[in-house]
């Protein structure tokens, strides 16, 4: 049974479906005619995919997802939204992207998907909204063939932690690092991907997550941590006057490059577990 901080998460993520499937972020159309949703972050460190099975956790509607598959994966991906993985169903269906997608909580995965897979992956945005790390990494575990790779690119605690000043295009702390266990209450409007969409589910609930919370969560399960990389730019911009680059980052403007938005990990599974 869900509690209560995810029930209206829930409810905010299927209200978001709708908003992100005709958000310019997303590109659906893009994507439709070929554009990759990956970035060239998560394409150059997990390297060549074909021929290997993905499971890709917190999915939303399954872009990523169809991209890896696309490099050549047999993929499946789970996220708790049922519009969410509706739309992920219908897009696989009308591409003739070959793809599995489970709707559940990440908690109750294990009451639907069976099996091992020789990458699990996750990215951007994804584990604020859990609680229970250790729980997460145990998914991680569960789920990973030995010799496996878990990868992940994810928005920089610090970042979380940042607001912008009043009046001007800079940035000051306004939140707490070190994780309390207890939900953050936020207020919503509209959505990352489009800032100026109505949404009748205004509230939701995230969990900051230190560095050490998670890296401790991912080697008490047995993985070991490859390498933890930084970089000063976002997936989508935390503001509006944040500075898209031709690479495709949003950066700070004036050329910044002295705040961290976003870190990836790497984990591998030993081929003999306890190793």
């Amino acid at each position: 049974m869900l509690d209560d901080y995810t029930r209206a998460n829930l409810a905010l993520w299927n209200e978001w479906t709708d908003i992100h499937e005709r958000s310019p972020l997303y590109d659906v159309e893009g994507f439709k005619a070929g554009r990759t949703a990956l970035h060239r972050l998560e394409i150059d460190e997990l390297g060549d995919v074909r021929g290997r099975t993905l499971l890709h956790l917190q999915c939303h509607f399954g872009l990523d997802t169809l991209s890896w598959a696309r490099l050549g994966a047999t993929v499946t991906g789970v996220d708790f939204s049922v519009k969410a993985i509706a739309l992920a169903r219908s897009l696989a269906d009308e591409l003739a992207i070959p793809a599995t997608f489970h709707c559940t909580p990440l908690d109750d995965v294990e009451r639907v998907l069976e099996g091992s897979f020789d990458i699990v992956f996750t990215s951007y945005g994804a584990i604020e909204w859990l609680a229970d790390l250790d729980r997460w990494a145990a998914v991680i575990a569960r789920y990973l063939k030995p010799g496996g790779t878990f990868s992940m690119a994810e928005i920089h605690p610090l970042a979380q932690m940042l607001d912008e000043m009043p009046g001007r295009h800079d940035v000051w702390f306004t939140e707490r690092y070190f994780p309390t266990g207890e939900p953050e209450r936020c207020r919503v409007e509209g959505s990352y991907a489009d800032p100026d969409a109505v949404v009748e589910h205004d509230v939701c609930y995230g969990w900051p997550h230190s560095f050490a919370e998670i890296i401790n969560a991912l080697i008490g399960v047995g993985l070991r941590v490859e390498y933890l990389h930084e970089f000063p730019f976002a997936v989508c911009p935390f503001w509006r006057w944040m500075v898209r680059e031709q690479d495709g980052w949003y950066y700070l403007p004036g050329g910044r490059r002295d705040v961290p938005f976003t870190y990836s990990i790497k984990a591998t599974m030993p081929v003999t577990r306890g190793a």
